[in-house]
């Protein structure tokens, strides 16, 4: 099973309340949030734009480290994980948007839309295709931090 759920250390900035954000899994995502609650937002909006980047670049999305003493896990949103998952699927077996188009009896476009991270899909849709691939999306909930 894989999880999109990142470590992240904070730390606190130059400035009274403001926490800079670093991932040591995806050294490219940094950000900074004024207060905690702030901080929290800012840390997932980072790693949704960082793995949303790297669908858009045909680069590898690592797996998430477990966190370790002074890291917190940030949770990548729902819908960009489950794009994650597609394009990771996809990649595993090799199948093209033209061979899942096929498999899911659509237009090649639309399996370019759900891949595309700007593009808004349904998650029932994305469940459609990863079932396709051999695949069972999962959503969890848990206590807020």
């Amino acid at each position: 099973m894989r999880t999109f759920a990142y470590p992240a250390r904070f730390e606190r900035g130059d400035k009274p309340g403001v926490f800079v954000i670093t991932f040591r899994d995806v050294p490219e995502a940094i950000t900074q949030g004024n207060g905690e609650r702030d901080a929290l937002w800012q840390a997932a909006d980072c790693m949704e734009e960082a793995i949303a980047g790297r669908i858009t670049g045909g680069r590898e999305i690592p797996k998430a480290s477990r966190a370790t003493r002074g890291e917190r896990l940030i949770p990548v949103p729902a819908p960009m994980a489950a794009k994650a998952a597609l394009y990771l699927a996809m990649g595993d077996v090799g199948m093209t948007n033209v061979q899942l188009a096929r498999k899911l009896g659509c237009d090649e476009k639309e399996v370019r839309r759900m891949l595309n991270p700007r593009q808004p899909t349904k998650l029932p849709r994305i469940k459609e295709a990863l079932e396709v691939l051999g695949k069972r999306l999962v959503v969890s909930v848990e206590e807020a931090a």
